[in-house]
């Protein structure tokens, strides 16, 4: 008898490297050029050096150490098999408001790219209509079956990246070079808090890996995924701050700059293009939230950490329909009463920690399963597990006390919700 509670295997190895690319090219790099270039100036494109740095560490151990697993979960698993019950819900409800922030953020910023056409879409009975309308639409997608949202995906992909490929080589050819004239070197605090942001542009490829137990051979394909995903966003991100830089001189004032430094050497044509082009994107990135997001409930289920029913899988389309319902209402209600800045703050902060932990989590595995060698395996990997942590900390000491201070009311909530669950289950055990 085939095993009801079963997710189908159905993200091939290319799927998975669409999926991670859309997760990661959201919002955040058609509107972060202008905010960091307010703050680093010039030297912006050295803090986006900086950050594909601390990244590739980041992935690196995150190669490692989810090649080790095959369920559904990601990094909530990862905590779990190293430190226990207690620390894996917490990362999974960190997991699960990055995604729940991340999709209130880039949804939030796809409503002010529609106000390129028209200024109707700032009206607020327009925003929520539009928050709910796409809300329901990547549901529906993902509720029909993984298949389909990996399709899907795949398409959006493809549709991202053209029109940024396009902005590239064209901007290339109108390049200012004056405006490449160096200032005063921004403060350490200022770079710090440049690189910070760009954690939102270049973070979320944790979501790829969440859908293990959807993924074929994911012990072999999540390390080449996140390797291949990241080459391809650092070399794309640098050469879109460049081409930003080159062509729109007053950047940093400016709210939609890919769409207005295309303007500048496009046409209005030029900067229609890339608004929609940011839609698609945006679209693209809002699908893995979801896709991923809906998923931890889920997982959490599974070891008994949230009331069982979000396990429930349906029986035609193999989806976690339960926990997909849950989360596509949650993140509508978060996309509707929290704005753009606050939103990416607390998705940046929870998405640091939960780094910093899964980098303990390898030093842990390793100690834990020394002579184990079915894995992929980096080389010197705890000094990049103890870099990974070290950076974590250094990105982290650029937040302000009251982003710290939301974060933590959230993660308080959930644990909360984990102590009414824990002492509910002794008492119908006892």
């Amino acid at each position: 008898m085939e095993n009801k509670r079963s997710l189908k295997r159905g993200i091939q190895r290319w799927d998975l490297v669409f999926l991670i690319i859309n997760s990661v090219i959201g919002a955040g790099i058609f509107a972060l050029p202008a905010k960091v270039f307010a703050l680093s100036g010039v030297y912006s494109i050295a803090a986006f050096l900086v950050c594909a740095l601390v990244m590739m560490v980041l992935i690196l151990v995150f190669a490692e150490v989810s090649s080790r697993f095959e369920r559904t979960g990601g990094p909530y698993l990862y905590v779990h098999q190293a430190f226990g019950p207690l620390p894996a819900f917490i990362i999974g409800w960190l997991l699960m408001l990055t995604r729940l922030f991340s999709y209130a953020t880039l949804i939030n910023l796809m409503v002010l790219y529609l106000s390129f056409f028209s200024e109707a879409f700032n009206e607020p009975t327009i925003r929520i209509l539009i928050i709910l309308s796409i809300t329901g639409l990547i549901t529906y997608f993902n509720w029909i079956g993984v298949k389909n949202t990996a399709r899907v995906s795949n398409f959006l992909t493809v549709a991202k990246l053209f029109p940024l490929a396009v902005f590239i080589l064209v901007g290339l050819f109108f390049i200012d070079f004056n405006n490449f004239q160096s200032g005063e070197l921004p403060s350490l605090a200022d770079f710090s808090a440049s690189t910070l942001l760009l954690i939102f542009a270049f973070g979320g490829f944790e979501a790829g890996l969440v859908n293990s137990g959807e993924i074929v051979e994911p012990k072999k394909n999540l390390p080449f995924g996140l390797i291949t995903a990241a080459a391809v966003i650092a070399g794309f991100y640098v050469l879109i701050q460049f081409v930003s830089i080159g062509t729109l001189p007053d950047l940093a004032n400016s709210d939609k700059p890919l769409a207005d430094a295309a303007t500048g050497f496009m046409g209005w044509w030029g900067g229609m293009f890339i608004t929609i082009g940011a839609v698609v994107s945006i679209m693209g990135t809002l699908n893995v939230q979801i896709l991923s997001g809906s998923r931890l409930p889920f997982a959490l289920s599974e070891e008994n950490q949230l009331p069982r029913f979000f396990g429930k899988i349906h029986p035609k389309f193999s989806t976690p329909w339960v926990s997909i319902l849950f989360f596509a209402s949650l993140v509508a209600f978060v996309a509707i009463f929290w704005g753009f800045m606050n939103s990416l703050a607390v998705s940046v902060i929870s998405r640091l920690v939960l780094y910093a932990l899964v980098c303990a989590s390898l030093i842990k595995l390793r100690k834990s399963e020394p002579k184990s060698n079915n894995f992929f395996k980096i080389p010197f990997g705890n000094y990049f597990a103890i870099a990974g942590i070290l950076l974590t900390i250094w990105l982290l000491s650029g937040t302000r006390s009251e982003e710290i201070i939301d974060t933590l009311i959230w993660t308080g909530g959930g644990l909360l919700i984990f102590g009414i669950h824990h002492f509910s289950n002794v008492k119908n055990l006892n």
